[in-house]
């Protein structure tokens, strides 16, 4: 469960530093009661664009494979050479 500090306590860097380090989950930063932002650690954060990045590729796959199998999709070499035949390329 991520933990909820106040925006002052970023006044202390070192301490802010060592608690996001520390924490296994997100610090959730709030002002006035209200989130304003979160902070992770890098490596965190770079782990979950990898996942998003990842997710996306396989959605993009499995249009694709079903546009294969219910043969909507075009070869690439056949698609390249109708452009090249209807623009004289």
């Amino acid at each position: 469960m991520p933990s909820c500090v106040p925006i002052k306590e970023l006044r202390d860097t070192a301490a802010f530093d060592e608690l996001v380090a520390s924490s296994p989950s997100p610090i959730i930063v709030t002002k006035n009661g209200y989130d304003r932002f979160v902070c992770v650690k890098s490596a965190d954060f770079n782990r979950w664009e990898q996942a998003d990045a990842r997710a996306r590729l396989l959605e993009r796959i499995v249009i694709s494979e079903r546009e294969r199998t219910e043969g909507s999709g075009a070869d690439a070499f056949e698609a390249t050479a109708s452009l090249r035949a209807k623009y004289g390329l």
